[in-house]
């Protein structure tokens, strides 16, 4: 007599997998194998457990998978959802189908190994590993995941789906993380020099604003308010204004207040007329007769752009550029700015409300005589050359 198969199992790609209703409920998961016979004990496993989980009230052991889509679907308005779906992508193949109670540090090892292993491209080019930030960042992803687990998500018998919140290790950041360079004078002069008119515009008002490169990007005329107090005008931008993500915006959640010093406002003079909405804008006119909106600054142009000004830093001063200059990074013209204003003596409460960062003492609304302080502190920076403040930076001597 010949034996009896069991049904609900299909093979793809040479995997058995499981495809089957079990009172009602739908069971569907690879078995990771390719034999016929031991994918059937599996199944049979697994509709025991089920079976234990309904007569018994044993507790079902979900997996990462699981728990992964529910936060996606539960958190999918959030403005990051779409970097943390690709930070869980990255991790399903090594913990998706692994139980929730078998995630630890150990778990993750595969997972970090490769993720900071070098990878031979299409074209053979070979890609570095990323760094240990990064990486990081999917370690909090998933402790975010594991801790909604443990604390707020229940099964049918109000349950929780894992008892106890693992503690997994993050890579050290302090020394292998890139530290900010703020340029000199010398250094922002060759490098403007370099750039294409559309990138150098952006770049000189972003190191005479503190502007994030998406605010710099996304800056539009509606958000200019007049002050005729002062003859000048101002930026306020929204706390949702859309950033690199749609629903995206400021970094620290309330509205950004941009202060024009003369140098940012001869920039936003030069830009008006160019575009009905962005002040902008870049490329050829789109449908409208309007030019294009520029999404970036950190392309292919900014990275050709300092690779030519670290040479010509070195023809000019017969010595190789600093490495931070020969790789200045966009985010780096906020931190010259931030490092102008201090060398240049403005107090720490007018540099956080230049450079937009959380301050309880002060508010959206400001009054003409605090609107004039603060330019008259941005104003301090306000030059294209070594006229401005002395900014003496402590650098190592490179070997």
């Amino acid at each position: 007599m010949a034996r009896k198969t069991i049904t609900g199992l299909s093979q793809r790609k040479g995997i058995w997998h499981i495809d089957k209703r079990v009172g009602g409920e739908r069971l569907y998961e690879s078995t990771g194998t390719s034999d016929r016979e031991e994918a059937e004990r599996y199944l049979i496993h697994r509709l025991e457990k089920l079976r234990q989980e309904k007569v018994y009230g044993v507790r079902k052991v979900r997996t990462f998978n699981e728990a992964a889509a529910r936060y996606l679907i539960e958190n999918q308005g959030q403005p990051s959802i779409k970097l943390t779906a690709l930070h869980l992508k990255q991790l399903q193949p090594f913990i998706g189908d692994m139980p929730l109670t078998h995630i630890d540090d150990e778990a993750l090892a595969l997972f970090i190994k490769d993720r900071q292993s070098p990878k031979r491209m299409a074209d053979g080019k070979i890609k570095p590993g990323v760094a240990n930030r990064t990486v990081n960042i999917s370690i909090e992803r998933v402790v975010r995941v594991l801790s909604l687990c443990a604390r707020k998500w229940r099964d049918d018998e109000r349950r929780p789906w894992l008892d106890s919140v693992p503690m997994l290790t993050k890579l050290e950041e302090k020394k292998s993380s890139r530290k900010p360079y703020p340029m000199s004078w010398d250094e922002q002069s060759i490098l403007f020099g370099e750039l294409p008119a559309h990138l150098q515009s952006m770049a000189l008002f972003k190191v005479n604003s503190g502007c994030r490169e998406q605010e710099v990007c996304k800056l539009k005329w509606e958000w200019e308010i007049p002050v005729p107090e002062l003859g000048t005008s101002v930026f306020l931008i929204p706390a949702d204004f859309g950033g690199r993500h749609e629903r995206s915006g400021v970094k620290n959640g309330d509205e950004r207040l941009v202060v024009l010093n003369s140098v940012a406002k001869s920039v936003v003079d030069q830009m008006r007329g160019k575009h009905r909405s962005y002040v902008f804008p870049f490329g050829q006119p789109d449908g409208d007769g309007q030019p294009t909106q520029i999404h970036r600054m950190n392309d292919s142009a900014w990275k050709k752009a300092r690779v030519r000004a670290a040479k010509k830093w070195q023809e000019k001063f017969l010595r190789p550029a600093h490495a931070g200059f020969a790789s200045i990074r966009i985010h780096d013209l906020k931190h010259t700015f931030g490092r102008r204003l201090r060398a240049a003596g403005v107090t720490e409460e007018d540099r956080k409300a230049l450079l937009g960062h959380k301050n309880g003492s002060i508010t959206s609304h400001y009054s003409a005589a605090e609107l004039e302080q603060l330019i008259k502190a941005a104003n301090m920076v306000s030059a294209t050359d070594s006229r401005g403040p002395a900014l003496t930076i402590l650098k190592r001597r490179q070997a």
